[in-house]
């Protein structure tokens, strides 16, 4: 891999005519020939149907039509949202595969070929959105394309390896505990887990439903917003969908970020065996570039951490459990051995201390509120370690969690981006997290992008240090 493109720029190249929509498809499923046996990306192409979307949206642009934002712009989706036309079976062989066959579309889905999106195909995830890779089951495992001994991350593994191999430009994942941003971090691009509310998630295979977000994942913050500004908005069908104002998030963002007070939390009071020093020394320097674009930047601690990151685990688990009890009952060796193993755990925590996990959410969400009045937004990383090694993955278990610094704002609700921050002594990506107030996504990809403008982490590939595609330098 020595290129990438990013969706802004590509969408500029289509309404220029420096590029066709046929020529982008084409590319991609080419990016994906070469790379998918290896990588693992997918789980169900449509290359078929993505050529002949291509068609019709060249034959748009010709006409002088205009086909949408995304127009063009292949697309991948984490195979546990809904799309016409394919099975989503959540890598499992236990979901129903005539679940999402009544269904079509998911609004996400639905929402993103409106606006121009080609679909590509259905990218691969771990079992229903958690665990780890089981070798024992029929489906690719996704690896880092950085180096394919390591984890791409769970459990948007498929989208984050696929945007970095040039698979599609962007997609979609799912986020319950960090799932879309620890890929981005580990894959070195960029991922939006939106405010709680903010992206319908009815047509997705529920993992937890409190926590649960569908979200973008793409090479830039900037191409996260002009995806969210598709996905944005209310929907009925989700009980949780909130009815609010949506902004034009690609309108948002500027690189003056004068005025805004950023909180830096380096959270190395909660350290993991598996901590890699260097990753604290990145975000300090990713603090000094948000300083120098005119932001100020001060020392935070977010409260309740603790208390927080287990109240979220215990609400997740609790929740898995109420979706899977009776299949795990029935069709147990059928599971993943990570999923059961930590799905069925929800069975051993009772009502009273679920109900006490709730208590302990109100509680911080309204802590963090208070700390939201003295700062804007809080960075921290993303992981306080670089990608896991593919056999250790096993053995990590519980331990591994620490160093994932995600799941606290899973149970806040609060916005978090991960864009692309270092590298590890090892040459693997780094991610900074990016928090903000809840729905204020659009300062928090404005933070991202701002930074993405002054920094080029984002820019690095597998193989390459600082190439950009030739078509868009």
């Amino acid at each position: 891999m020595t290129t990438y493109r990013t969706i802004a720029g590509s969408a500029a190249q289509l309404r220029s005519g420096e590029i066709t929509a046929v020529e982008l498809v084409e590319e991609s499923i080419a990016n994906a020939d070469r790379t998918d046996t290896e990588i693992g990306v997918y789980l169900r192409r449509f290359d078929d149907e993505a050529r002949a979307a291509a068609e019709k949206t060249d034959a748009a642009l010709k006409a002088g039509q205009d086909p949408g934002p995304l127009a063009g712009i292949p697309l991948g989706v984490k195979d546990i949202i809904a799309t016409e036309g394919a099975p989503t079976t959540a890598q499992s062989l236990v979901l129903d595969a005539e679940w999402s066959a009544a269904l079509g579309d998911a609004p996400v889905v639905a929402r993103l070929r409106s606006a121009g999106g080609i679909i590509t195909g259905k990218s691969t995830t771990m079992e229903f959105a958690t665990g780890v890779p089981d070798s024992d089951k029929p489906f690719p495992i996704p690896v880092n394309p950085w180096d394919t001994t390591r984890w791409a991350g769970g459990s948007s593994s498929g989208t984050g390896s696929g945007v970095v191999v040039g698979a599609f430009l962007g997609g979609l994942g799912t986020d319950t505990g960090g799932s879309i941003r620890m890929p981005a971090a580990f894959c070195g691009i960029s991922g939006h887990k939106p405010t709680f509310g903010l992206v319908p998630k009815s047509g997705c295979v529920p993992l937890a439903y409190s926590l649960d977000n569908i979200g973008p994942m793409a090479r830039t913050a900037e191409d996260c917003a002009i995806m969210l500004n598709a996905l944005a908005g209310f929907d009925a069908g989700d009980a949780c969908s909130a009815d609010v104002a949506i902004p034009d998030y690609v309108g948002m963002l500027q690189p003056d970020l004068t005025g805004l007070r950023i909180g830096i939390d380096t959270l190395e009071r909660f350290p993991s065996s598996f901590d890699e020093p260097e990753v604290y020394a990145a975000l300090r320097a990713a603090a000094e570039v948000l300083e120098s674009l005119g932001a100020t930047v001060v020392e935070v601690q977010v409260p309740y951490y603790e208390e927080l990151c287990s109240a979220a685990r215990i609400t997740s688990r609790s929740e898995s459990f109420a979706y899977h009890a009776d299949d795990l009952a029935a069709r147990w060796d059928d599971y993943f051995r990570s999923t059961r193993r930590g799905v069925s755990g929800g069975a051993f925590y009772t009502a009273a201390e679920y109900v006490q996990a709730q208590r302990v959410r109100r509680v911080v969400q309204r802590a963090l509120a208070e700390l939201y009045t003295t700062v804007d937004l809080v960075i921290t990383p993303t992981a306080t370690v670089s990608a896991f090694l593919m056999d250790s993955l096993d053995s990590l278990q519980g331990e591994r969690f620490v160093a994932l610094k995600t799941n606290y704002w899973n149970g806040s609700g609060n916005p978090a981006l991960s864009v692309p921050m270092g590298l590890s002594a090892t040459g693997m990506p780094f991610g900074m997290q990016i928090i903000g107030r809840h729905f204020e996504d659009g300062t928090v990809l404005r933070v991202g992008e701002a930074y993405q403008r002054r920094t080029t982490w984002h820019e690095r590939v597998p193989g390459q240090q600082l190439v950009a595609a030739a078509s868009e330098e």
